[in-house]
């Protein structure tokens, strides 16, 4: 049988107004009175009931998460920064994984809204025409991590793309490289595309370079599909001698990839990968990286979320975050 503020406020012979009180942390209570009402309330094993509480003041103090792929450390990082200051304003999480797929987030923000979350955090690779009708018709505050929306119509949370990428490449060119592979998840994803590959090509450009469709490779965001470039670039007749991967995943597959056919890193072929999780130490050699602040991204946006859930003073809606180069020993 449930237990309601009502059998608490029977058995401690107080309102149900003062359990509320002493519930919600109101110091308007006599200390012998909350010392009543909590030994009531444990011994009961009262649990206020949150769907209850929401209802009656419009706020759940719960927050909507999405991300692509849970089983990706690169987005764990991203949610402990959103946890931590979600915990530090006293509100929950409800944490959905899209799997990278259009038609899911857009039934996952439906499942969150539907259950009253106060706000939500997007994480996606790609916001698709439908994902993004859906999320200006939503009631509540949106905002966005480590997420690209170019029509700028919510409040985002990144770094400059495009200036860290073309950093990344003039690192590998300084060492004299030329023939430099950009192996990334799908071309087609709006940072890809539009801020890390164009940064590729600047770079390129503007050291008098050729640009080798050969050496753009697409694949998943993931371990195997770096190993799977790595095979794929190999057989050129002209292979690459750098590489600038989107991902730690994807770089640690090429280094292995490499390291599997016999040659060195760095002394053979230099590698620099794009994220700088915790990946990035535990391979050998340690793989130097442009560090994208995962977990400040995600503190970030948390906190500008409760800003706009509760209407404070806000400054600055798109938020740009430092990066830099890790040096490791992947790149000499």
């Amino acid at each position: 049988m449930t237990i309601t503020i009502y059998d608490v406020a029977r058995e401690a012979n107080v309102s149900m107004a003062t359990v509320s009180r002493v519930v919600n942390g109101n110091q308007n209570v006599k200390p012998a009175t909350r010392q009543k009402v909590l030994a009531v309330i444990e011994r009961l094993d009262y649990r206020p009931n949150a769907v209850a509480r929401g209802l009656a003041s419009k706020k759940t103090k719960t927050v909507g998460v999405i991300i692509p792929d849970i089983s990706n450390v690169f987005y764990a990082e991203l949610v402990r920064g959103i946890e931590d200051i979600a915990t530090m304003y006293r509100y929950n999480i409800i944490l959905t994984n899209s799997d990278q797929q259009e038609d899911k987030e857009v039934q996952l923000l439906s499942t969150l809204l539907s259950k009253q979350v106060d706000g939500v955090v997007m994480m996606s690779d790609e916001i698709s025409p439908e994902m993004l009708h859906e999320m200006k018709r939503a009631s509540v505050p949106i905002v966005l991590a480590g997420t690209v929306e170019t029509s700028n119509s919510f409040p985002s949370v990144n770094i400059e793309y495009h200036d860290a990428a073309v950093d990344a490449v003039n690192r590998l060119i300084k060492n004299g490289h030329t023939r430099i592979a950009f192996v990334s998840g799908s071309i087609d994803s709006t940072i890809t595309r539009l801020y890390n590959l164009s940064g590729y090509e600047k770079a390129l450009n503007d050291a008098g370079i050729e640009i080798d469709a050969d050496l753009i490779v697409g694949v998943n965001n993931t371990y195997d599909d770096g190993l799977v470039a790595w095979e794929q670039l190999r057989e050129l007749k002209d292979p690459p001698t750098a590489f600038f991967a989107g991902n730690d995943e994807i770089a640690i597959g090429l280094i292995h990839g490499a390291q599997d056919n016999g040659l060195r890193v760095p002394e053979d072929i230099e590698v620099i990968s794009f994220e700088n999780s915790k990946l990035t130490r535990m391979v050998r050699p340690q793989l130097t990286s442009v560090v994208l602040p995962l977990y400040d991204i995600g503190a970030v946006s948390m906190r500008l979320l409760t800003k706009h859930m509760n209407k404070e003073n806000i400054e600055e809606d798109t938020v740009i975050l430092p990066y830099w180069i890790e040096e490791r020993k992947s790149v000499k």
